[in-house]
């Protein structure tokens, strides 16, 4: 079945630009196209998609409120945002609101491609200079508070084999190279990720690793993958 994808840009040069690069691609089709935020709100309800690609900097209501509102919804889509500023406060905030991605539109056509792929698997992928923001501000000792109200009680639920899997996705290493790790199956992966996603209330991976920061359960080390 094809990815259904959600484009959000408010210049329409763009906009069909990053239209015609993804309807090219036999395992997904645009189903629809947005110039602003509200629309951008309107349109996922009603299209269903299974990835938005979101513009940050739009009139009406701006890419983050947008992202907030939809992954605030049951069965949400996935949002991948693709920015021309690359700034703290958009990494921040787009991860904070529930983005399960951040790239910048100087992308490849490629690396569009396969950051809607990931996404759409329930992964994330940050671009490498917002992989090195995020940890060099918890490095920094800044970090604390990306997800608030987080608290050490919050692990009491993980069995100590999901703790481990949380530590090395926070890590940012992919389920292969977890299962590699711990001498286990991807499958068992798999299910020690989903579990732990579903027991602390978290969306997908980026949260993860935000919460693992922020509970010291792994620490800031440079970043050897855009792959989260």
């Amino acid at each position: 079945m094809s990815l259904k994808v959600l484009v959000v840009d408010d210049q329409g040069i763009v906009r069909a630009g990053f239209a015609a690069v993804i309807d090219a691609e036999e395992d997904m089709t645009v189903v629809g196209e947005a110039a602003d935020g509200a629309a951008a709100v309107r349109l996922a309800a009603d299209l269903a998609p299974d990835v938005v690609v979101m513009d940050v900097r739009m009139p009406v209501l701006d890419g983050i409120a947008a992202t907030r509102i939809i992954t605030g919804r049951q069965d949400a889509p996935r949002v991948l945002v693709l920015t021309t500023f690359d700034l703290d406060a958009y990494i921040f905030d787009a991860l904070r609101a529930g983005a399960s991605g951040f790239l910048l539109k100087d992308v490849h056509a490629a690396e569009l491609l396969q950051g809607i792929r990931v996404v759409a698997t329930g992964e994330s992928v940050l671009a490498p200079s917002a992989t090195r923001r995020l940890i060099g501000h918890y490095a920094s000792g800044a970090g604390a508070g990306l997800r608030a109200g987080s608290g050490p009680s919050e692990l009491d639920s993980l069995t100590g084999s999901q703790r481990n899997v949380l530590a090395l996705v926070a890590s940012g290493l992919n389920n292969a190279e977890i299962a590699d790790e711990l001498g286990i199956t991807v499958g068992t992966v798999k299910s020690h990720v989903n579990a732990l996603l579903r027991k602390l209330g978290l969306r997908d991976r980026v949260q993860a690793t935000i919460l693992a920061y922020d509970l010291g359960l792994a620490r800031p080390n440079p970043p050897g993958t855009t792959h989260i």
